[in-house]
């Protein structure tokens, strides 16, 4: 299998994008760190992870917390003895809103989640890929790279802009201890993100712009986690072994289309 003996960190694994790529990281070999806040779901993924013959293990932590993140990272260190993936996916819509109605307390809570989550996720797995190399997979968005006419999504989209401005300085950086770092840019997927979306008073700032009632050519509908996860699969095994600080637009043809 494409990843066996290797182990992977993998946030936001207790549903959607996360949980699909655990689960397919794991049929091909990879030992599991699913890391999130809530354990029913965590506990979950594992479970079908175990059932399908695989390896896995909760953590439990808030990527936005360093002494957290710190702590969930040793522990699969001390579970599984290395990390070779690290797959960066946790995230939030958070609220979009008018700028000048986004509370200050709004904006800081998606950074924190969405910019210092995935900093803290690799700042502390990086000295254990050091050791052996390794691949870092960033969840962006079209939101921020190709796609700006959500209006109202001010904080999430600068997020996601700077996801990639980090994915791509630091596959510099690590280049030469043979750590890939790569980023990807999901369009509209059938995850459960939207349900953490607050929005409010967009119709003050919609641009009137119109859409072919269908946003995805290629799908005529939203992809899904598993179409993302064999993405991820393909950038954290060896045969993506020449592809760094590159972002991939994975979407149906949608921010060509909005962008």
């Amino acid at each position: 299998m494409q990843l066996e003996g290797r182990v992977a960190l993998i946030t936001g694994a207790g549903e959607g994008i996360g949980r699909a790529a655990a689960k397919m990281l794991a049929k091909e070999g990879a030992r599991i760190g699913a890391l999130g806040r809530t354990r029913d779901d965590l506990d979950s993924v594992v479970k079908e992870i175990e059932k399908d013959g695989g390896k896995a293990t909760v953590l439990l932590a808030d990527i936005s917390k360093a002494d957290e993140m710190e702590a969930a990272v040793k522990q699969l260190v001390d579970a599984y003895g290395r990390i070779d993936v690290v797959f960066a996916n946790a995230g939030v819509n958070g609220v979009w809103a008018p700028i000048e109605e986004l509370k200050p307390e709004e904006w800081e809570q998606t950074i924190a989640i969405n910019l210092t989550g995935t900093f803290l996720t690799i700042k502390y797995a990086v000295p254990h890929l050091k050791k052996q190399g390794g691949s870092v997979v960033i969840t962006s968005s079209v939101n921020g790279t190709r796609i700006f006419s959500n209006t109202g999504a001010t904080a999430y989209s600068s997020t996601k802009a700077a996801q990639v401005a980090m994915g791509k300085m630091l596959a510099l950086e690590l280049a030469p201890s043979k750590v890939r770092v790569n980023i990807i840019c999901p369009g509209a997927i059938e995850t459960e993100i939207d349900e953490n979306t607050e929005k409010r008073d967009l119709e003050k700032v919609k641009m009137p712009v119109e859409f072919p009632e269908t946003h995805q050519p290629l799908t005529r509908g939203p992809g899904s986690a598993e179409q993302v996860a064999r993405l991820v699969l393909f950038l954290a095994s060896d045969a993506s072994d020449h592809i760094t600080g590159t972002e991939m637009w994975i979407d149906g043809g949608e921010s060509l289309l909005k962008g």
